[in-house]
């Protein structure tokens, strides 16, 4: 057997077990809606009959979010990018990643994107990997700002011990081709590294990539926060930003297309142990999922398939 052969080996079997991870989480899922259906009825019910002015400013909201996107991303790139397709990639992105696991969907758009912009390959994967690692930072201190404002909110419920040993499972998974491959890994982490430092010489980038991350995450809390106004969930919006970032965080460890399952779970765990009633919580996660998948879904994928035709990605 080929060094080459060795290679992909550890990579088919890594692929296996996301596939099963992700099957095996979307089955849970289901099992869960199909005994909690009549709650998650008199949810959709709820929503059919929401406040429309506020469903309007979370779509705003949601809207938005695609153009931080596209900020981030500029802000992670020396180079100038065309702001059109940028903003027009990231919005395929957004859809892609809810076709494929674990975010493969919109790192693949947004690479091939940047490639297609002339950047080296690996210059637009440390470019990606620089865009998702300020998102995680400043998701990171949101959490930490809201739990201070709002002390002894962020208790772990039981249930999520599930989903804690789910993530473990999940990251124990990523991590055995990451440590075959360590060598190469810290080349790599080299390589961002020097574009770290490139991009921060730079402030009017640095402050495009730290502020574009800072509104994306900052906007998809509205969303919610708009939802839970239209449903009559009564509760403050600090409280309902912070439990929509540690869920969306938590959420993040399970490989599931766009967090399909895991985050809706997350999502109403939190809102029920923060006091909301069952069915409010129902609607306003159906709210959320709403306009920021299923509405954006169709025209993103119209979008990616012209952007694919034009050869732009």
């Amino acid at each position: 057997m080929t060094s080459g052969q060795l290679a992909v080996a550890p990579t088919r079997r890594h692929l296996y077990w996301h596939t099963a991870l992700t099957l095996a989480v979307l089955v849970a899922v289901g099992c869960l809606a199909r005994r909690h259906w009549p709650v998650l009825e008199t949810g959709a019910l709820r929503l059919a009959v929401a406040d429309q002015g506020w469903l309007l400013t979370g779509a705003a909201a949601a809207a938005g979010t695609w153009l931080c996107a596209a900020l981030a991303q500029q802000g992670a790139v020396l180079r100038r990018l065309p702001r059109g397709r940028l903003v027009a990639a990231q919005f395929a992105a957004c859809a892609a990643n809810h076709v494929l696991p674990a975010g493969l969907g919109s790192g693949a758009v947004v690479l091939r994107f940047l490639m297609r912009c002339g950047m080296p390959a690996g210059r637009s994967a440390t470019a990606v990997a620089v865009k998702a690692t300020a998102g995680a930072v400043t998701r990171a201190a949101l959490i930490v700002v809201l739990a201070t404002a709002c002390p002894g909110v962020l208790r772990i419920p039981p249930a999520w011990g599930a989903w804690a040993l789910a993530g473990g499972l999940a990251l124990g998974v990523t991590a055995l081709p990451a440590a075959r491959l360590w060598p190469r890994c810290r080349r790599a982490l080299g390589s961002v590294l020097a574009d770290v430092r490139a991009v921060h010489a730079r402030p009017r980038r640095a402050a495009a990539l730290w502020g574009g991350s800072l509104a994306f995450a900052v906007l998809h809390a509205l969303v919610l926060i708009a939802v839970t106004r239209a449903v009559g969930l009564p509760l403050a919006p600090a409280l309902v930003a912070l439990l929509y970032l540690a869920a969306s965080s938590a959420a993040a460890l399970l490989p599931t297309p766009g967090n399909l399952g895991s985050l809706d779970a997350a999502l109403a765990l939190a809102l029920a142990a923060a006091g909301a009633p069952a069915a409010a919580a129902a609607s306003a996660v159906l709210g959320y999922r709403l306009l920021t998948v299923w509405i954006p879904l169709v025209p993103g994928l119209l979008v990616l398939g012209i952007l694919v035709r034009r050869r732009a990605v």
